[in-house]
């Protein structure tokens, strides 16, 4: 069996100006990046301007397990399958981080014959857009630092830094470090701390605005620090947002691609869902509604984490509204939560899918919270038995939703068609009265509570000293009213990643709050989740090389 990164390989890929014909965009609509890769323009993004927005499709998942549940795979292999069936439709997605590239979970264009490509360039460099969120983020902190050594005429209270440096890697050792060490003009001593480059707050404003202006102006918000009088300190403050956006000008364009089968996938921004807001960029779902009759886009991790936030903080933001939600699940998944170990899973066990299934309920539960016609989908493995596929039809059935079973990964958009036709019906069907969870007006408790007890399932919410005095300080500086984007664990319901299936009889622990004042949101972290992960005791980069022919191996 083919490795993804050999179908890749092998597969034949269009020259990106033909792509671009397919979004009705000429060779001076876009800016190339080599013969498969382009930024589309401003000038081609506003002569969209006036055209019908298309249908949105947001593709999302059960919890994630070690089985996989391969939502890119699913979100690709759909739109090949509504262009095989004739409909002018197109991808909008995430770009890859190289943490997980060289951690555990690999890559993210998809898999098998539902891929995007060019694969290796899309998970490695691409076209620099996470290098100039990186760069941009460290020289806001360098110019902090600075201002701090010349004279600190802000009079920042050096233990007072809230941004983090980043990294677009996992490096567990960067979390709490110490700078300034050495001489007086090496810098103020003080700690500091490094996040990676998808949970930064410059990340989530790339892929929040809707234009260069829009971006120039919410970085400018980016609190940065507190000063000896309890007031914020913003990166407009330290007078670095100009060079900021020159570092970001083209990063905000977005890039388009393609799949196996040659049919336009927009790829734009990258924020984690467990520990960012996790959606593609604001700028590219738009400049695809405006592009096709069909957008299917994702959204990162499980339901309660990717879809929670595409529904009420991107969806809001944007003035977007989903005309149909595709939820993926496995049947290996389902057993996994169903109690069977990992080595297990391709034999059959209905009893232990049945068990396992609580976890599929409780997200298609969530999603009808938001009045979206729900598709469940199974992404097919080859030890799918009949009797495991039926147990889960009729589990769909009962709860009032569409079902399809996907081939996408083995036989491209050729198995994904009985899903697209089931998602063209659930869409013809959707109505008007898409709703969010919580509304503005909530206190920023309320509204973490609503989504702990609604989403989660708990029981109640708790928060440590500080995560409480810094809720009561975002309110008290007129924060209150902004959506909340929770971080916790994606391989739970709660915020413990051991509780698979729907647990219950538990609480929510928020151990800490800042604000997001530049992206538009209050995040609250809670459990033991890291904004810098760390890697795994046998990282995937132990196994990428370059053969003797130059190509890429282990990629995944």
């Amino acid at each position: 069996m083919k490795t993804d990164i050999e179908i890749a390989q092998e597969a034949t890929l269009l020259d990106i100006r033909k792509v671009a014909e397919k979004i009705g965009a000429s060779e001076d609509d876009i800016e190339m990046y080599g013969k498969t890769m382009a930024k589309v323009s401003d000038e081609f993004i506003n002569r969209l301007e006036n055209n019908q927005d298309g249908k949105l499709i947001l593709v999302t998942a059960i919890n994630p397990t070690p089985a996989g549940e391969g939502k890119t795979t699913i979100t690709l292999g759909l739109n090949d399958a509504m262009r095989k069936l004739g409909k002018k439709s197109v991808v909008a997605m995430r770009e890859p981080s190289l943490g997980p590239c060289f951690g555990i979970k690999g890559g993210a264009a998809g898999g098998g014959y539902a891929q995007a490509v060019p694969m290796e360039k899309l998970n490695l460099h691409f076209t620099g857009d996470f290098h100039a969120i990186t760069s941009a983020n460290n020289l806001m902190c360098a110019m902090l630092d600075n201002h701090l050594l010349q004279g600190n005429a802000l009079r920042i209270d050096p233990k007072r830094v809230v941004v983090k440096r980043c990294l677009d890697m996992n490096d567990r050792a960067l979390r709490n470090i110490t700078v300034g060490l050495g001489k007086r003009l090496d810098g103020v001593v003080r700690e500091d701390h490094f996040c990676i480059t998808v949970a930064t707050e410059v990340m989530a404003i790339l892929c929040l605005a809707e234009n260069l202006d829009d971006l120039t102006e919410r970085l400018g918000k980016i609190i940065v620090a507190y000063n000896y009088d309890n007031e914020p300190v913003t990166a407009a403050d330290i007078k670095c947002v100009g060079a900021m956006s020159v570092l970001l000008k083209d990063a905000i364009r977005p890039n388009l691609i393609q799949s196996l089968e040659n049919n336009p996938v927009f790829v734009h921004g990258g924020p984690f869902a467990n520990i960012a807001h996790g959606c593609n960029s604001v700028r590219a779902t738009k400049v695809a509604l405006k592009a096709a009759d069909y957008v299917v886009t994702e959204a990162g991790f499980g339901a309660d984490l990717g879809a929670e936030k595409f529904l009420d903080i991107k969806c809001r933001m944007a003035g977007l509204k989903p005309d149909a939600v595709v939820l993926v699940a496995t049947a290996r998944a389902l057993k996994y939560n169903g109690g069977v170990p990992k080595d297990e899973l391709s034999n059959e066990n209905v009893e232990a899918l049945n068990k396992g299934i609580v976890n599929l309920g409780k997200h298609i539960e969530n999603l009808q919270k938001y009045n979206v016609p729900v598709v469940v989908t199974i992404n097919k493995f080859v030890s799918d038995t009949d009797a495991e596929v039926k147990a889960i039809k009729d589990f769909v059935s009962d709860k009032g939703c569409r079902f399809a079973v996907a081939d996408v990964w083995g036989q491209g958009g050729e198995g994904g068609l009985d899903l697209a036709k089931e998602v063209l019906e659930a869409v013809e069907e959707s109505s008007p009265n898409f709703k969010f969870l919580y509304d503005d007006d909530l206190s920023i408790t309320e509204k973490i509570e609503k989504v702990a007890t609604e989403i989660y399932g708990a029981d109640g919410v708790d928060y440590t000293t500080e995560a409480a005095n810094a809720i009561k300080r975002a309110e008290s500086l007129g924060f209150g009213k902004m959506p909340v984007c929770m971080a916790k664990t994606q391989y739970s319901l709660s915020d413990d990643q051991k509780l698979l299936g729907r647990p219950t009889g538990y609480r929510i622990n928020i151990r800490e709050a800042y604000v997001s004042a530049g992206a538009g949101f209050v995040v609250a972290i809670a459990g033991a989740i890291m904004t810098m992960p760390g890697l795994p005791k046998s990282p995937a980069a132990e196994r990428i090389y370059i053969d003797d022919n130059g190509d890429t191996v282990g990629l995944f």
